[in-house]
């Protein structure tokens, strides 16, 4: 299990390989303990320092208190460590303990190293790093620990950290011609930290570029004030000297010209214009940001991330207005094409759907118009779009409904959205690879006769990992191009990486080796296409593909080749690791943690890799003499039977699942 901490806001932990799975840490002692060993940043912390920290006088039990909190918080944080055996997280050493967490797994580190990676970006690059090192807040840092003394120098440097970044954020954006988006961010910055003085000059300025000289004035004069009356100094020269240069309308002032010539100043004119003359509480402007959200997701890397997160404000922001049919038409703005089944985010998709089911049964209780039947079947296919992966019938259920509603209200548009969650939701089973092909050719068609282009890709992405399933590389080549086509004359980035990995996938799949060292040669080409192919994933703004996929690919490559499985330590497996585990202890001839592990394995989630897990499953229990476990994968994988294994991802495959069914079989015997 791979654990994730949170400090920024009350503390918390969850288990990043089930979803984001929140981990029960027991009382706030226990918490105080967890929230010492961060603060110490994979330092030891002796037992007497512990017992200081936590009582101003401690009890005559004190270290055995300790104890049990560790061995409590050991429990929560490695369930599955068998007995006996050495913590790997929540580690003894020496005269105490320390916490040996990953550097990215706590939340404030993670943070830290975004607002560190800023500073080296220029502004389009940093104003994205910046967007998603502040969503990490959750309230002020180690929140419940506020009056400790060993968390308030900690507290301390993170809160001014992240003033710093508010203000590195406003400043990235007033670089990038985007002062209006300023504007709101540094007001309520402001609001809490009046002292700031660079924050003003940017609110001034940001506002002077939006039209608005007056109150670009009235800022610095109240500016003025604050200091004067609340801290006794004058405003530094830099804030006098902006306030004679807006009086004088300095040509300096004025926002640099936009990288990209006309049509990007068009752009910073018509939203300069629309937040000036729209007002800022207008339910238009939500509409007309959540449409906005929609084609920025499919923009790739920092604007999919930017997207994914501002959509939950969004929904939550048209909730509170108390209007059903502007929640429903905000939630259904966001008809965005998905291809990937593990969901990245799934604490937001659960909210999401939360969030649509409410504002059905909303719909219902009233009266409304007709128009409700296409609000109903755009929230039932984000449900549907949403729910990916998982084991309830909701999910189908809605996909189905989506989809009646939009064959008989003949829209085009919705018709594809509604399919969408069909090809999301068929994955009850193995081997239903044909019926995702009919579904990828009707989207296909369907968009190209009405220009819906992103669905037209999205349809040609389904059929390329069907027919990878069903061993067509044939035309599975002509559904990449056709999809790189589309991808490269209508600037959808993220086509190229899904191209990538199928071309990996069609070498380990069709590559021929001769006698000798030629297998050898051809495992290593294989090798470093799925490493080019995981690059691309790098910052493509996907977490779901990206974690743990290389070495799941690798595993696959090397399972389906008769190979161990690798054993580097540093391997990151992801949200696979429950699936890889048996076979790496396997590799290490640890037959009997294999069989311990392979008995923990959750039945695989309903998606892609489906049959992958199955195969590797199916793999380790014969490997262990599981007869339990080789029947279940042998039942499983029996519809699949004419397809190669995995192939149905464009991704990755463990060869002819009819290979797998007979070595099973065999097993069995």
């Amino acid at each position: 299990m791979r654990v994730g901490f949170g400090v920024l806001g009350p503390v918390v932990a969850w288990d990043t390989d089930a979803d984001g799975r929140a981990i029960a840490l027991k009382g706030p002692r226990h918490r105080a303990v967890l929230a010492r060993l961060i603060v110490a940043r994979r330092r030891v912390v002796p037992v007497s320092r512990l017992i200081e920290d936590l009582w101003t006088e401690p009890p005559p039990g004190a270290v055995g208190a300790v104890r049990t909190f560790v061995a409590a918080l050991r429990r929560a944080l490695e369930p599955q460590r068998p007995p006996r055996t050495p913590a790997r997280l929540l580690v003894t050493e020496g005269p105490g303990y320390a916490l040996r967490a990953d550097p990215d797994a706590v939340d404030a580190w993670r943070f830290e190293q975004d607002v560190a990676a800023a500073a080296t970006l220029p502004p389009d690059g940093a104003l994205p790093r910046l967007e998603e090192a502040l969503s990490r807040w959750r309230g002020p840092a180690y929140a419940e620990f506020a009056d400790e003394g060993w968390a308030r120098g900690e507290r301390s440097r993170l809160a001014e950290l992240r003033l710093h970044a508010v203000e590195r954020q406003a400043e990235a954006r007033l670089a990038l011609g985007r002062a209006a988006e300023a504007v709101p961010d540094l007001e309520a910055h402001l609001a809490e930290h009046p002292w700031r003085e660079g924050a003003w000059q940017a609110l001034a300025l940001a506002l002077y570029r939006t039209g608005r000289q007056g109150d670009a004035l009235a800022v610095l004069r109240r500016a003025r004030t604050l200091l004067v009356e609340q801290l006794g100094v004058d405003p530094g020269p830099e804030l006098r000297r902006l306030e004679t240069d807006i009086l004088g309308q300095a040509p300096h002032l004025d926002p640099t010209p936009v990288r990209g010539g006309a049509a990007a100043q068009v752009w910073a004119d018509a939203t300069a214009a629309y937040d000036r003359t729209v007002a800022s509480g207008a339910r238009t402007r939500l509409e007309s940001t959540a449409a906005l959200l929609r084609d920025l997701s499919m923009t790739g890397g920092g604007g999919l991330l930017t997207a994914r997160r501002q959509r939950v404000t969004a929904v939550a922001a048209a909730e509170e207005l108390g209007d059903p049919e502007l929640t429903a038409r905000v939630i259904g703005a966001y008809d965005v094409p998905a291809i990937w089944t593990r969901l990245d985010d799934p604490e937001q998709a659960a909210s999401i759907v939360r969030a649509a089911e409410r504002t059905l049964a909303a719909l219902a209780a009233g009266s409304g118009p007709v128009g409700h039947d296409a609000i109903r079947a755009r929230l039932l296919a984000t449900i549907a779009v949403e729910s990916r992966g998982g084991r309830s019938e909701r999910g189908r259920q809605a996909a189905r409904q989506a989809e009646e509603i939009a064959r008989r209200l003949d829209d085009p548009g919705l018709l594809a959205f509604a399919l969408n969650g069909v090809f999301m939701q068929s994955f009850e089973r193995a081997g239903l690879a044909p019926r995702r092909d009919a579904t990828g050719a009707e989207l296909i068609a369907l968009a190209a006769r009405h220009g819906l282009v992103a669905f037209e890709v999205l349809g040609h992405l389904i059929r390329l990992q069907a027919r990878s399933a069903l061993g067509d590389f044939a035309t599975a080549d002509r559904h990449a191009a056709a999809a790189e086509r589309l991808g490269e004359r209508h600037e959808r980035p993220l086509v190229g990486v899904f191209t990538a990995w199928y071309r990996a996938l069609r070498l380990a799949a069709t590559g021929r080796a001769n006698e000798g060292d030629a297998e050898a040669v051809v495992e290593a080409a294989v090798e470093a296409a799925y490493r080019d192919a995981a690059a691309r994933l790098d910052g493509a703004g996907m977490p779901g593909l990206e974690r743990g996929l290389l070495p799941l690919a690798l595993l696959c490559l090397r399972v389906e080749r008769g190979r161990p499985a690798p054993t580097d330590a540093d391997l990151d497996w992801g949200p696979y690791a429950p699936w890889a585990r048996p076979l790496v202890l396997l590799a290490q001839d640890r037959r009997g943690e294999a069989a311990a592990a392979l008995r923990n394995v959750p039945v695989p989630p309903r998606d892609l890799l489906l049959e992958t897990l199955w195969c590797l499953t199916g793999r380790a229990a014969i490997a262990v003499g599981d007869r339990e476990t080789i029947a279940r994968a042998h039942a499983a994988l029996t519809p699949a039977a004419a397809e190669l294994a995995g192939a149905g991802s464009g991704l990755l495959t463990l060869g002819p699942v009819s290979r797998h069914l007979t070595d099973l079989a065999e097993a069995l015997r």
